[in-house]
């Protein structure tokens, strides 16, 4: 099992930044590829970034490519969401998850945070 818990949420306005930790606790969090997810009231969830077990390759969605950006510390069993140049519609409770691969998919992923609350006013 692995235990996940987000943190880092809040109110900003349009072009503000936030950043957003995720903690990890149970099995070896190097293990895992760990991916972050949103979802907006009213619609699916959907793919934001994911960052490989290394942290050598990590991926983003279109919508936050070049504002964005994923890392992670394996000693502190941490991942963390870097969001600059916020705009209004990355309003969303945003997830962090974990899985054995590095997918878009939400399905492919095992364990995930309770989420925490992102919104931007414009």
């Amino acid at each position: 099992q692995v235990q996940l818990v987000e943190s880092g949420g809040g109110l900003v306005q349009a072009g503000g930044s936030l950043r957003l930790s995720c903690a990890a606790s149970g099995r070896t969090f190097s293990d895992y590829s760990m991916a972050w997810f949103r979802q907006a009231p009213g619609k699916e969830r959907e793919f934001v970034a994911v960052i490989r077990w290394s942290g050598g390759n990590s991926y983003y969605a279109d919508s936050v490519k070049g504002r964005f950006t994923i890392s992670r510390d394996n000693a502190k069993n941490t991942v963390y969401l870097q969001m600059n140049s916020l705009k209004p519609e990355d309003t969303a409770v945003y997830y962090c998850a974990a899985g054995t691969r590095a997918t878009y998919a939400s399905s492919a992923y095992n364990y995930w945070g309770q989420g925490t609350q992102v919104t931007v006013s414009s």
